[in-house]
């Protein structure tokens, strides 16, 4: 197979990301020891993903910034479909950890929500990149482990706290997704953000009339988008209205 690791023999039943990232694929000792490592190879590539975009990543590109050359790359990851699902898992970061003493599973949950967040923002392609399956990287287990933690006294049953845990992150991915496309359209566009957003409404009053649009005509007129949002404002309002929903599922004696 064109791209296969040459420093590595496989482990039977994992792919070759998932023996890679937990350090589970045998090294084979023929050869020198390779200058490169998995790890600089992913930091690398997460960096040229954060400068120049996601569509900049591919092995070649990812080893001039290491000073290598593409096929030195190969010994480590088979193929760029491998390297995209490292960097994502590299790019959430550490995990939140576990409940702190005294701490609420709802405290909890939204401390870990609010990381997750933080890891989109550092890095807003993370979204980018389809989601390729369940938790199996070392970060997404890591992850999920906290968040089942968290709901670890609810008296919730397992498979509802996967639902939860799959509520949550869905909720802050889509939403870190949606912010970056504004962002796009708002550069796209040469105005600021306040300037774009109030001319959405100037159209939408060249555009519409009251008698067909009588509840857009009213939410035009309260003035909405002159009003300057704290940017976690959105989010805040979601994630509570999701911990709510959460809450009435628990037990009262929970």
């Amino acid at each position: 197979m064109a791209g296969r690791s040459a420093e590595t023999t496989d482990t039977p039943g994992l792919p070759a990301e998932v023996a890679a990232a937990w350090g589970v694929r045998e090294r084979s000792h023929k050869g020198p020891k390779p200058a490169l490592s998995l790890a600089r190879i992913v930091d690398a590539a997460v960096h040229v993903a954060d400068t120049e975009g996601l569509d900049a990543v591919s092995m070649g590109r990812v080893a001039t910034s290491l000073g290598a050359a593409p096929m030195s790359l190969y010994r480590h990851v088979s193929a760029k479909e491998e390297l995209l699902r490292l960097m994502v898992d590299a790019a959430w970061g550490d995990n939140p950890g576990p409940l702190a003493p005294g701490e609420t599973w709802r405290d909890g949950l939204s401390r870990w929500a609010w990381a997750m967040r933080a890891g989109a923002r550092r890095h807003p392609w993370v979204v980018r990149i389809p989601i390729s399956g369940l938790p199996i990287l070392p970060r997404e287990i890591a992850w999920f482990e906290d968040a089942l933690a968290c709901l670890a006294g609810t008296g919730l049953t397992e498979a509802r706290k996967a639902s939860v845990v799959m509520l949550l992150s869905g909720y802050v991915r889509n939403l870190a997704a949606t912010e970056a496309d504004i962002t796009a359209a708002v550069l796209a566009s040469g105005l600021d953000h306040d300037e774009w957003m109030a001319s959405y409404p100037r159209m939408l009053g060249q555009l519409t009339d009251a008698r067909r649009f009588p509840a857009l005509t009213a939410f035009i007129a309260a003035g909405v988008f002159d009003q300057a949002d704290d940017p976690d404002d959105e989010f805040i309002f979601g994630l509570d209205r999701i911990l709510d929903g959460i809450a009435a599922l628990i037990p009262p004696s929970a």
